[in-house]
């Protein structure tokens, strides 16, 4: 197959576009150059990575602009050509509600949650007939690569980075009771590939079904571990709890065994 990515250069674009070299005529888009719409005439699938990945980003702007607005016209073109697309959404839409599977209330509290659900409607809505639209709900994603995310790196790899360099690890204060579901990236690599091969359009959650706290994964790397209090920009988004509704997943992989 012919495929396009965008996002390549990214923690999780990385992974798959990588995973996908040795089997299929790979192609990479770099929104980092320019935000042009790319030709996605003659291509089997899209898959849409790209985009501001950061869940603080405050600019609504810069957000509406590469994650709506150029998300909408390259889902245009693929409609056009009736080509078939994937993207990459977010468990971040459910904000702080306690219910996640796929037609659960969405609560997005931030630019970046809103941005993913409002393209979700639009490719919802204006899915044509001729071609596969795949929506993923990615829960919290961790694995290699993630040296470049910074702030928004999992903390898998910040609460291991910091008890190298310090000796302690820091977490906000009540910890032991935020849990989330915390999803290896070659989990998403593997359910990316394997929805090439499903003739299905619709929205699923990315997840495991399990939880682990903060604290947990804080002691995994050290006993050294310090409260701190949750910085106030985050008191209205910070999610405490995620657990996808992996039904709706593990049924549609069953059905193309």
């Amino acid at each position: 197959m012919r495929i396009l990515v965008t996002g390549y250069k990214g923690f999780i674009g990385s992974h798959v576009a990588n995973s996908l070299l040795d089997e299929h005529d790979v192609h990479f888009y770099d929104g980092s150059l320019s935000w042009q719409v790319p030709d996605v005439c003659g291509y089997d699938w899209v898959i849409h990575i790209g985009g501001i990945s950061s869940t603080t980003e405050s600019n609504v702007e810069k957000i509406m602009e590469k994650n709506y607005e150029f998300s909408c016209e390259l889902f245009d073109e693929c409609r056009f050509f009736g080509i078939n697309f994937q993207f990459s959404s977010s468990a971040s839409v459910y904000g702080l509600g306690q219910e996640f599977s796929e037609d659960s209330p969405v609560d997005p509290r931030t630019p970046y949650a809103w941005s993913k659900y409002m393209f979700e409607r639009y490719a919802t809505k204006k899915r044509g007939d001729d071609h596969i639209v795949q929506i993923f709900r990615y829960f919290n994603v961790y694995g290699p690569g993630e040296e470049h995310k910074g702030a928004q790196a999992s903390p898998f790899y910040k609460f291991e980075k910091e008890s190298r360099e310090t000796g302690q690890v820091k977490v906000f204060r009540g910890s032991v009771d935020h849990k989330r579901d915390f999803i290896h990236v070659d989990e998403i690599v593997r359910l990316h590939k394997k929805f090439l091969t499903i003739p299905e359009s619709g929205l699923w959650n990315f997840g495991t079904g399990n939880t682990m706290s903060f604290m947990d994964i804080a002691k995994k790397f050290t006993d050294n571990v310090m409260e701190v209090d949750l910085p106030s920009e985050l008191v209205n988004s910070y999610q405490r709890y995620t657990c996808a509704d992996t039904t709706k997943l593990l049924t549609t992989l069953d059905r193309y065994k």
